[in-house]
């Protein structure tokens, strides 16, 4: 019997499986948005802010989020752009 076609040995997980959708940087990813997402949420008072020439004033965890959206976005089109 030929060795390529034993059935013993390791056995890796699938690419599409549950193992490629799992890995360590993606479990950090999500760990550091439910982070922020509970920093923004945790802010929700009014505070001017002063955009340009005028100043609004707006609950905290608004503009909060409105930066991370806006970095997110940035992040995703340098990402995209270096492929």
């Amino acid at each position: 019997m030929s060795p390529s076609g034993s059935t013993g040995g390791s056995k890796s997980a699938p690419k599409g499986g549950v193992g490629g959708l799992l890995t360590p940087g993606r479990i950090t990813v999500a760990v550091i948005a439910l982070l922020t997402l509970v920093f923004i949420f945790e802010n929700t008072r009014s505070t001017k802010i002063r955009l340009l020439i005028p100043e609004v004033t707006m609950p905290l965890w608004m503009a909060l989020f409105a930066t991370a959206v806006l970095g997110a976005l940035c992040g995703g089109y340098f990402v995209g752009r270096r492929r």
